[in-house]
């Protein structure tokens, strides 16, 4: 290995569900066009939530094996010329092929030999060099790790408000304001919509207030309160110009397409589970002329983008990320996620000690080195 980087680290490991042990593991060795990163700060999320919940991911995971895959950190072993050693990068989780059918459509996201990353919740991380040559970028020298790691996520979000093409001026409801839900709600109100966001977790909706969020409704949405909220809230009573459903049940999708008014659009943006169905009356959707979107993923040119949204403090990351926590408290962490409890993000930091709790102000200064943190 090379000098300064040691045989083994720690790592958070998935053996199976709800089951995340703290191991010493080898470090990986990179190979020709592979980076090796010392990884500064790493973002919780709901989908490691849900392979933490299940013990795997169809796609991804096969335990045991280090999980996370929302991180920022600095180049220790490189041959690469972009991203020599000391690099500060961020990579995305995942990158096309280039070559198949849906690539040279300029479909990427839907690209059939999309490779993916994981191994975020560990002390280093192996970069293929695939990601390196697609989805790596450097950080600002200025721009903490806890911020930059924000950048996976908010492509995807960026890509599902593209997709529906939010305009100035318009109706827009979210439903949902979990840490996706809220970006989408704060990527509507940069395009000059009037945003609505309605979840039934009054904190959760207090974040969207601070993200420009026009109206907030801290209610679960039943029946009733889709008839009121298509009364009160929409030109003519007849429904929210476009609608994104950020949730990911079968229930929600279908309400979804009852808020939105005809000729508007819906972006069913939350996955749902295998084998569940929406039931849309052919009726409404034929002679009202609804379009029903489903964006999935991030491509190489939203994550570009979303390095920029945070670099300019356009998307304020800390409002979403709001409590930095220890590798060694992520079992713990993950059980709060599990609760309910925990803050919309967590920065993951290896190198904190555990038990040790940052606060917004602290996430500012840190980047990623315990020695930063008794030196205040």
């Amino acid at each position: 290995m090379t000098e300064g980087v040691p045989e083994t680290m720690s790592a958070c490991v998935l053996h199976g569900k709800e089951d995340a042990r703290l191991e010493k593991v080898p470090v990986p060795k990179p190979k020709d066009g592979e980076l090796l990163v010392r990884v500064e700060a790493a973002l919780t999320c709901g989908t490691d939530l849900k392979v933490f919940l299940r013990g795997y991911h169809e796609r991804m995971i096969k335990p045991p094996a280090v999980f996370g895959h929302e991180f920022a950190g600095k180049v220790v072993v490189s041959e690469n010329e972009r991203f020599p050693k000391g690099t500060r990068i961020v990579a995305a989780n995942s990158a096309p092929c280039r070559k198949c059918y849906f690539c040279k459509l300029e479909k990427p996201n839907l690209c059939r030999d999309l490779l993916f990353v994981n191994g975020a919740y560990a002390e280093y991380i192996l970069i293929p060099a695939r990601i390196v040559d697609n989805n790596c970028l450097t950080i600002p020298v200025d721009l903490p790790g806890s911020k930059a790691a924000l950048v996976e996520p908010l492509a995807c979000a960026i890509k599902g408000v593209e997709d529906v093409a939010v305009g100035r001026g318009e109706k827009v409801l979210v439903i949902g304001a979990g840490p996706l839900g809220l970006m989408l709600a704060r990527l509507s109100v940069l395009t000059g919509a009037e945003v609505t966001s309605v979840d039934d977790q009054p904190d959760r909706i207090a974040v969207a207030r601070e993200l420009g969020v026009t109206n907030m409704v801290a209610e679960r949405l039943t029946p009733e309160l889709v008839n009121h909220l298509r009364a009160e809230l929409t030109p003519h009573k007849l429904g929210f110009d476009c609608v994104i459903e950020a949730v990911g049940k079968p229930g929600t999708w279908n309400q979804a397409v009852e808020l939105v008014r005809p000729g508007g659009r819906v972006n069913l943006f939350g996955g749902c589970p295998r084998g569940t169905e929406l039931r849309v009356d052919t009726t409404r959707l034929h002679y009202d002329e609804i379009s029903i979107y489903a964006s999935f993923h991030h491509t190489p040119q939203t994550v570009r983008k979303a390095l920029e949204f945070v670099a300019n403090s356009e998307i304020p990351a800390f409002t979403l990320v709001r409590e930095g926590r220890s590798l060694f408290d992520l079992p713990e962490v993950l059980q709060e996620m599990r609760k309910g409890s925990a803050s919309p993000k967590t920065a993951i930091f290896p190198q904190l000690p555990g038990g040790v709790r940052l606060s917004v102000d602290e996430l500012e200064q840190f980047f990623g080195d315990s020695r930063e943190l008794r030196s205040r």
